[in-house]
């Protein structure tokens, strides 16, 4: 769970990394120019329908906003998407070789 602060540091963060500025995602979303930074700054919170223009703005599930784990969530999302058009056997292929890349990772920071 995150609490107002927290909320409005993962947006922050969120939208920097799309490299945009506060005012230009306001006005993108239908809102005033004040809107995004008005929640970064803590003095509002979004309601659930400006939430989810938020992260439709950004590219993301709204559980993935709540991941604070994720870096680049929009990046994870845009690749599942491009994964569900692939068959069973090209899922495979990417597994196997997405699992060689991390067994090789993990190797070389023991």
């Amino acid at each position: 769970m995150l609490y107002p602060e927290e909320f409005a540091l993962r947006l922050a963060q969120l939208r920097e990394k799309k490299g945009v500025s506060a005012r230009e995602m306001s006005l993108a979303i239908g809102q005033n120019h004040g809107y995004i930074n008005s929640i970064e700054s803590g003095k509002n919170l979004p309601t659930m329908k400006g939430f989810f223009y938020i992260c439709d703005y950004l590219g993301i599930q709204p559980n993935e906003f709540f991941n604070t784990e994720l870096d680049y969530p929009e990046a994870l999302h845009s690749l599942v998407e491009e994964l569900s058009r692939l068959d069973k056997e090209e899922l495979d292929a990417l597994h196997t070789f997405l699992s060689a890349i991390n067994k090789k990772k993990k190797a070389t920071t023991l």
